[in-house]
């Protein structure tokens, strides 16, 4: 299956409202020109023809094949995945721009549908690559330096050996994924076409959340409220969705003998099981000293006496409302990357020049924002809703992180250039990590230092705090599942389970906001993809203390790693900084910036 991940030029950029300037917006000629480009009818041409003969070639003859064989079968196999997944990102980049777009929805699915019907019949390389003796492989390694290049991917391949089923099945569930995609697609439109009405004033949902973050105390109650009221109404479909997403998983991991519903996600993550549990456990333990202790500090800068779930994400009384536009939230950033080293804003720039950044808000657009690598011999696109609010930028700096990242990686060719999940993120909150700095070193007064810093204390919570949060709320969902339906009610009670032992003693929580389970969109097309914030963002943090501490050669290194893609493991992607993320003192090195910072604000009140 060839699927999206869940995710400039001047004279095409749009106004923005507000102030913000003329923001920027896609230009996918880069992919195809049009639905009707005749590369594009060549490339499906070549798609179906190619895969076929493929299958005609290799079936059955994998283990009769010499290392150059074997090379020469890789290399016809990274070329189907590239046209499949350029095919795939201009059909769901195009869809993604106006999900509740009839034509733009059909022409994915009907692009989804003929790819996985010309893919099927490449099932069978995977099953049969895990059926070769280990000792042939080694052996066919051994005489080819530039197939033992490809050894981290067949690693990860056999990873799933004891779990893979049939030749019949496998190519079943292949054929049968375009249903899930369905569900997954009913989701979107569904939360795209929703419209929120405050203060009468309509809105969709990017605009409505954003209202969280307003001044106005009674602006962001009204907000709250109008999102449980239309959650609440359209809480059926969401729990339906879930419930067909989580039994179709339940099924497939029963079948394959999964031993849990997470395993799937670590073994693609390349991650083991106790790293992630460690990482898990010791945020967890740390929710006292991070989260409760923060919330308690923000609802005495507000002067409440308890805090609303509308106070979360509320800017602090001195904080001065402002709108970014967005030639300053570029120059922001972009100088945040430069000083880091030149060579980051350079590949950087062609973003801005070139159509890559779609950022206005716009009706039917999909929310929230993603960087899609596209295929090796493109490059990336990135997506945001841009606001002009402060964490509008720091949005700008993680998505453009990302964008760096895939530039680099794709030298590695389209097999190894795909990073786990959980050093997926490194980029991208390095990239955040290094405009909050400069920020930070250029803060005018302490007031302004002080804004900055629960800024980052707030984005760090989001980041660490509220996924593992999310993580554990889909492990409890996914184990309930196992177990029956389960009701919008139940759903709700799952949410509300993790969401005071996170938060902390500091909040309240209004009737409705049982349901703001429905429109986190990882818990539909990426399933236990949240604990990956949490993973790069202590990984980040144990980084960035190694370029304080020893940044003679630091960049060289970072840019290896970055170059690296998925070629190697998180152990030896970080060994050269001197870093294990398998050892659990790890994240309490990471975990220990957060608390540093709010050490930092808490001596402030003194």
């Amino acid at each position: 299956m060839f699927t999206l991940p869940f995710p400039v030029r001047d004279a095409n950029a749009s106004e923005g409202g507000k102030g913000l300037g003329k923001l920027p917006e896609w230009d996918l000629t880069d992919l195809y020109a049009s639905e009707e480009a005749p590369q594009l009818k060549d490339d499906l041409a070549w798609l179906e023809t190619e895969c076929a003969a493929f299958a005609a070639d290799y079936e059955g003859k994998l283990g009769t094949l010499d290392a150059a064989g074997f090379l020469a079968c890789v290399h016809r196999n990274e070329k189907i995945q590239s046209i499949a997944g350029r095919i795939m990102s201009f059909a769901g980049l195009r869809y993604y721009q106006m999900t509740t777009d009839g034509g733009r929805a059909k022409f994915m699915s009907d692009m989804q549908d003929r790819i996985t019907t010309f893919t099927t019949p490449l099932v069978f390389f995977t099953l049969e690559l895990n059926r070769l003796p280990d000792d042939f492989l080694d052996g066919l390694f051994a005489a080819n330096a530039d197939l033992a290049r490809y050894r981290p991917v067949f690693d990860r391949i056999r990873a799933m050996k004891p779990y893979q089923l049939s030749d019949e099945l496998e190519k079943f569930l292949h054929d049968l994924g375009v249903v899930g995609d369905a569900w997954e697609k009913l989701f979107d439109e569904t939360i795209a076409g929703l419209t929120f009405t405050v203060n009468d004033e309509e809105l969709n949902i990017e605009g409505t959340l954003n209202l969280l973050t307003e001044q106005d105390r009674s602006q962001r109650e009204a907000a709250a409220h109008e999102l449980a009221r239309v959650f609440e109404a359209n809480i059926r479909t969401f729990a339906r969705v879930h419930n067909t997403q989580a039994k179709e998983k339940e099924i497939v991991d029963r079948w394959r003998k999964m031993p849990t519903a997470q395993t799937g996600r670590h073994l693609s993550n390349d991650v083991e099981p106790e790293v992630v549990e460690a990482l898990r456990d010791a945020v967890v333990a740390a929710y006292p000293k991070l989260s409760h202790r923060y919330y308690e500090l923000k609802r005495k800068w507000l002067g409440l006496d308890r805090m609303q779930v509308w106070d979360r994400n509320a800017p602090l009384p001195a904080q001065e409302t402002r709108i970014i536009d967005w030639t300053q939230a570029r120059e922001t950033v972009m100088n945040a990357y430069s000083a880091f080293d030149p060579r980051m804003a350079e590949i950087a720039q062609p973003f801005f020049d070139k159509g890559w950044i779609d950022a206005g808000v716009k009706p039917g657009k999909a929310p929230g924002a993603f960087a899609h690598p596209t295929v090796t011999d493109v490059h990336p696109y990135v997506m945001l809703n841009y606001l002009g609010k402060p964490r509008d930028v720091m949005t700008l700096a993680h998505e453009l992180g990302h964008g760096v990242h895939q530039v680099l990686a794709a030298g590695q060719g389209e097999m190894l250039s795909s990073t786990p999940l959980t050093l997926a993120e490194t980029a991208s909150v390095f990239g955040e990590m290094l405009t909050f700095r400069r920020l930070l070193d250029n803060a005018r007064d302490q007031t302004e230092r002080k804004t900055l810093l629960a800024g980052k204390v707030e984005d760090m919570i989001n980041t660490v705090v509220r996924q593992i949060a999310f993580y554990d709320f889909e492990c409890k969902l996914h184990a309930a599942r196992r177990n029956g339906e389960l009701t919008p009610e139940d759903i709700n009670a799952i949410w509300m389970s993790i969401q005071a032992e996170s938060l902390g003693p500091a909040f309240d929580f209004m009737e409705g906001y049982e349901t703001f389970w429905a429109y986190i969109p990882h818990f539909i097309h990426s399933p236990f993809y949240v604990y990956a914030y949490a993973f790069g963002d202590g990984l980040v943090n144990a980084l960035y203390a190694v370029y304080t501490e020893q940044p003679e050669g630091f960049q060289e290194k970072y840019f290896d790693m970055l170059r690296a893609g998925g070629s190697k493991h998180h152990k030896a992607l970080l060994e050269p900084f001197g870093l294990d993320a398998s050892d659990p003192a790890f994240w309490d090195k990471g975990l220990s910036m957060i608390s540093g910072m709010i050490d930092e604000l808490e001596a402030m009140e003194d």
